[in-house]
């Protein structure tokens, strides 16, 4: 059986073309063939990373605003503030300078804010 890939320019790459790829999957849609090698194209990584950071925020958002519905209804204004900074916090997560400042696969894995989003899926 022989393994085929598509990488992100859409061209076909057959196993037996390849003499290095990366080690794990998690951002194969950044793939891309140089001569014989496999490598993750880190624009396309980065793209896929915000994406998967606001898929994981949009629950964490919507618990948020049922909390501050909540506060509204205590009249808590130190809640609301804690409440809003949270948000703000969320809504800022896919603009984090580690992000940008990432130049390898390992590096944009640990931008991952595990203290804001929870648990990294790249872990």
């Amino acid at each position: 059986m022989t393994t085929n890939i598509v990488d992100k320019g859409g061209n076909l790459i057959t196993a037996k073309d390849v003499t290095s790829k990366p080690s794990d999957r998690h951002f194969r849609d950044a793939w891309t063939l140089s001569g014989t090698v496999i490598s993750e194209d880190m624009a396309t990584a980065k793209t896929i990373f915000k994406e998967k950071i606001r898929s994981v925020r949009k629950p964490l958002l919507e618990e948020q605003d049922v909390l501050y519905m909540k506060a509204l209804e205590d009249a808590s204004s130190s809640a609301k503030t804690t409440i809003k900074n949270k948000k703000k916090s969320l809504r800022d997560a896919p603009a984090a300078s580690a992000i940008d400042d990432a130049d390898t696969i390992e590096k944009l894995k640990a931008a991952w804010d595990t203290s804001l989003l929870g648990t990294s899926p790249y872990a």
